[in-house]
Parts: C-alpha cells; sequence; structure tokens
C-alpha cells in the first residue's frame, strides 16, 4: 500500500487546487488545530478536508468515544484511505461548501466545533466566502472553527483576503503561535461565534451582491469590536451561509 505521504504527493499532482500541499500536517499542528475540540459532553466535530487523517485521529483522540466527528473530503481516493485508517470518523465525500445540507443528510444539528484544513490560499474569493458561509450556517451561535496558514504564504493577496474575511464573519478571531515542527512552518486561526444577519438584512445584502435573497441567511459585523489582532473589519462580512435543507 503507498503510504501516507507519497499518496498525499501524487494527489496534490493531480489535483494542486484542492489538495493544497505536498506533504501531510505535523502531529503537533493537529493538537494546535484540535485544541477547541472539547474535552467534556457529546460534541459534534466536523472536519473539512481531513486529507490522510493526521487531524482525524487527534479529533479522535480528544473525543474518546464521545460524541459525533464528520469528515468531509473531495478527493475520492484520501476518502477511502481515511475510511479505512479511522473508522470512528463518519467520512463523507463531498463539498464543503454544502456543508449545512450535507449535515442535514446525515441528520445532523449544528457543530460545536469546525476544524478545517483547505487550502484558503489557493481559493477565490469567491470560493473563499462560500466556503466561510457554509462553516457560518453550519456553526452552533458560540461555535468554534479552527484552520491554519503556512507561515510564507500570509503575505499573498488570498491570504491576506482570507484574514479580513475571517475578522468580519466571526466575532472573535486571534492567531496562534508558529509550529516550526510543520513542513512548512504553520500557524492556526482560532475563531468563533459567527456573526449572522437578520432575515431583512440577509435580503439586502443578497440584493446587493445580485443573488436571490433566499439563497443565504447572510452576515455582517455585529455591535461589539472583533477581537482579531490583526486588522479592524471592513464594514460588513461577504460571506453567505447557506441554509439547511
Amino acid at each position: 500500500m503507498v503510504n501516507d505521504a507519497a499518496l498525499f504527493f501524487e494527489q496534490f499532482l493531480r489535483f494542486p487546487g484542492t489538495t493544497g500541499a505536498v506533504a501531510p500536517s505535523s502531529r503537533r499542528l493537529a493538537r494546535a488545530v484540535a485544541g477547541p475540540v472539547p474535552e467534556r459532553g457529546d460534541p459534534l466535530v466536523v472536519e473539512l478536508g481531513p486529507g490522510t487523517g493526521v487531524f482525524t485521529e487527534e479529533i479522535q483522540r480528544r473525543l474518546g468515544g464521545r460524541g459525533r466527528h464528520l469528515a468531509v473530503e473531495i478527493n475520492p481516493a484520501l476518502a477511502r484511505r481515511l475510511t479505512a485508517r479511522v473508522p470512528g470518523a463518519a467520512v463523507v465525500v463531498g463539498d464543503a461548501a454544502r456543508l449545512p445540507a450535507l449535515l442535514a443528510d446525515q441528520g445532523l444539528g449544528r457543530a460545536e466545533v469546525v476544524v478545517s484544513g483547505l487550502p484558503w490560499a489557493a481559493f477565490s474569493g469567491a470560493l473563499q466566502d462560500r466556503l466561510l458561509g457554509a462553516i457560518a450556517g453550519a456553526l452552533a451561535a458560540d461555535g468554534a472553527f479552527t484552520t491554519f496558514a503556512y507561515v510564507h504564504a500570509r503575505a499573498l493577496p488570498a491570504a491576506i483576503a482570507f484574514r479580513h474575511r475571517l475578522g468580519e464573519c466571526f466575532e472573535e478571531v486571534v492567531p496562534g503561535r508558529t509550529v516550526w515542527r510543520n513542513m512548512p512552518p504553520a500557524f492556526v486561526y482560532h475563531a468563533r461565534r459567527p456573526r449572522l444577519l437578520s432575515p431583512l438584512q440577509a435580503a439586502a445584502a443578497a440584493g446587493q451582491r445580485g443573488r436571490p435573497a433566499g439563497f443565504a441567511q447572510g452576515m455582517a459585523a455585529s455591535t461589539r469590536a472583533s477581537t482579531i489582532r490583526l486588522s479592524p473589519p471592513r464594514s460588513g462580512c461577504h460571506c453567505t451561509p447557506t441554509q439547511k435543507r
């Protein structure tokens, strides 16, 4: 059987736009990303872009048999490997931009935690908006979202835009320390409490973007200031939470 590193590199060569890295993440990075997974109770934890399962195994370790763990992977080859490797996780082949619908298909409600391994800097602004909207639409009101970024890519336009979008879409965004023992070095964004619009604001926001009002619940800045430690949010959130079916 092909080892994880070889499989990951092969999938990167075939699908660089969705794989986004040449090697799996380190266990140190996995511990940092999975930090918000509660140590008590029966939470629903959603993982996006699990790849070969480094984050998946850490989430399973923290859950210890409690709650539910849904892993959404768009690459069928990686999903098959993950299903065999981590039987405790429910692995679904699907598009993370359809997350609320995927949860509904599984009979699941809103998640307490969403952990992402998606390559944000490789995505267009429109796709970042769709994904963040889906995540916000799938999270509980006090839910937590974590994702990571590579240190060397933080000055790229897509990475800068993503930082601003996080500040727009969550009340609290805090970047963690750099994990140097990862290839390449990376750091984690810890985001909490998605910003949600009223139905009237959602309709107005959808109209301003030329989208049908029913397409999204919408998002915008709350009356409280964001605690992101990078730069202040722009006026209004441009991501669009999708609704469950």
